[in-house]
C-alpha cells in the first residue's frame, strides 16, 4: 500500500513539474495563459476511519487574467483590453486566441504568425458583411476619382470697392475683379488640374440693396495651360445680415482636352458670408483625388482594419470579430497559442470589439504572458521536493522488500 501511495505522489509531482515547466517555457509567449495542476486525495472505496491511499490529478486550471500590454511599434499588432478572443480559421477549423501578432500575406489577407486567417466582417462601400470571414487589405494602389463636388466657403469683404457692372471682366484687367483664389479639380486620369476663381463685388442696381458678387472661373491644366476662356460661374446674393441668400450650388462643365473625360463639377458656396472682414477662403472640400499607392494598415479600438494610401485616402477593409464564452475556463488549449471550444466552454458569442461583452482593442500593442516567473520558481522547488520525497519512500519500500526476501 505504501508503494502505491508513493507512486501516486510521484505521478502527481511529475504532473505539477510538467505544468510549471510549461508555464516557465511560455513566460515570454504573447498572451499565454498560465495553468495550475489541481490535485485531490484518494481513499479506499467504502472505507471509514482509514488513512488515504494517495493523490490523483483532479484537473488543470487555466488562469485567464489579462497580461500587461506592451507597445510593439507594429500597427498590425493588436491586444484585447477586456473580454474576448480573436477568431482564427486554421485549415477550416475555427479556433480562438488572445495573441494579436498579425501580419499580411502576399495577397493582403490578415493572418497570424502561423498563417491562420483572422476572422472578421469585411467591409465594402461602407457596409459591413454579415458573414464571418477573412479580411483582405488592398496592398496595391487605388485608382483616381474625378472631382464632382467642390465646396468653397468664403469670407467676402463688404469694404472692397464696388465695380460697375459696365466693366467688362478680364483676367488681365485687375480692376475688373476684387479678389482671386483657386481650387484643385482632379480629372478622370487623376491629374490635379486647377480652377482659378475671380470675385467681383458689383455695384447695387439701386440703394439700399446689398452688393452682389459675381464669380468667374478659368480652368487650368496641371501643366499650366488654360482651358478655353473664363466663364461666369455664378452670382452670389446676400441678405442685409451678410448671410448667403442665393447663387449656390453652381454647375461647371470642363472639357480638359488632356485625354481625360470631361468633368461635370458642382460648386457649393454654402456657409459663405459678407461683412466687414478680410477676404478669405475659410473652407474647402473636394470629393476627387489622384491615384495612390499603399502606405500601411492599422487596427483601431473598435477592430476596424484601416489602410492608408499616398494620396491621403483611407480604406477600411473590415472589422475584427471577438468571441466570448459562457465558461472560458472550459476552453481546450491547443498548439499555436490557441484554444478550441468544448462542451464545457459553450458555443462562442461573436460580436464586434467594444460591443456586448467584448473588450476593445489596443492597436500597436501585444498582451504579455500572465505567467509569474517568481511564483513558478517557488512552485517548481516544491514539486521537486515532493518528487524527491516520494522517490525516497519508494527506495525505502524497495529496501524493506529486499530484507523480507533475504529473511
Amino acid at each position: 500500500m505504501t508503494l502505491q501511495t508513493a507512486l501516486s505522489g510521484l505521478d502527481s509531482a511529475q504532473t505539477g513539474l510538467n505544468t510549471v515547466s510549461n508555464d516557465l517555457a511560455n513566460a515570454s509567449t504573447t498572451a499565454f495563459k498560465s495553468q495550475t495542476a489541481l490535485f485531490e486525495d484518494l481513499f479506499p472505496a467504502n472505507a471509514t476511519n482509514t488513512p488515504g491511499i494517495g493523490v490523483t490529478t483532479e484537473g488543470i486550471s487555466s488562469d485567464l487574467t489579462q497580461g500587461n500590454l506592451v507597445p510593439t511599434g507594429n500597427p498590425l499588432d493588436a491586444a484585447i483590453q477586456g473580454n474576448g478572443y480573436f477568431i482564427v480559421n486554421k485549415n477550416g477549423v475555427q479556433q480562438y486566441t488572445r495573441d494579436g501578432s498579425f501580419q499580411l500575406s502576399a495577397t493582403g489577407q490578415l493572418q497570424n504568425a502561423t498563417g491562420d486567417t483572422i476572422q472578421g466582417y469585411p467591409e465594402s462601400n461602407g457596409a459591413l458583411s454579415s458573414t464571418l470571414s477573412g479580411i483582405t487589405v488592398n496592398t496595391g494602389s487605388v485608382a483616381a476619382n474625378p472631382s464632382a463636388n467642390l465646396g468653397v466657403t468664403l469670407a467676402l469683404n463688404s469694404g472692397d470697392a464696388e465695380i460697375p457692372t459696365a466693366t467688362a471682366f478680364s483676367i488681365a484687367n485687375t480692376a475688373s475683379y476684387n479678389e482671386t483664389s483657386s481650387v484643385t479639380a482632379y480629372d478622370s486620369l487623376g491629374n490635379a488640374n486647377r480652377i482659378n476663381l475671380y470675385f467681383t463685388q458689383n455695384t447695387p442696381a439701386a440703394a439700399p440693396l446689398t452688393p452682389t458678387w459675381t464669380i468667374h472661373a478659368q480652368p487650368v491644366l496641371a501643366n499650366g495651360t488654360t482651358v478655353g476662356a473664363p466663364v461666369t460661374l455664378t452670382t452670389l446674393d446676400f441678405t442685409n445680415t451678410g448671410a448667403l441668400a442665393s447663387g449656390s450650388p453652381a454647375p461647371l462643365t470642363v472639357a480638359w482636352g488632356d485625354g481625360a473625360a470631361p468633368s461635370a463639377l458642382t460648386f457649393n458656396f454654402t456657409g459663405s458670408t459678407l461683412g466687414a472682414q478680410s477676404f478669405a477662403v475659410t473652407g474647402l472640400t473636394n470629393d476627387g483625388y489622384a491615384p495612390g499607392n499603399y502606405s500601411g494598415t492599422s487596427i483601431s479600438s473598435n477592430g476596424a482594419v484601416t489602410s492608408t494610401y499616398s494620396n491621403g485616402q483611407t480604406v477600411t477593409a473590415g472589422k475584427l470579430a471577438l468571441a466570448n464564452f459562457i465558461n472560458p475556463e472550459g476552453l481546450q488549449p491547443v498548439s499555436g497559442n490557441a484554444f478550441a471550444a468544448s462542451n464545457s466552454s459553450g458555443t462562442p458569442v461573436v460580436s464586434l470589439a467594444g460591443t456586448g461583452q467584448a473588450g476593445t482593442l489596443a492597436g500597436g500593442n501585444l498582451e504579455q504572458s500572465n505567467a509569474s516567473t517568481s511564483s513558478l520558481l517557488v512552485s517548481l522547488i516544491q514539486y521537486q521536493q515532493a518528487y524527491q520525497a516520494n522517490t525516497s519512500v519508494i527506495q525505502t519500500e524497495q529496501q524493506d522488500s529486499q530484507r523480507l526476501v533475504q529473511i
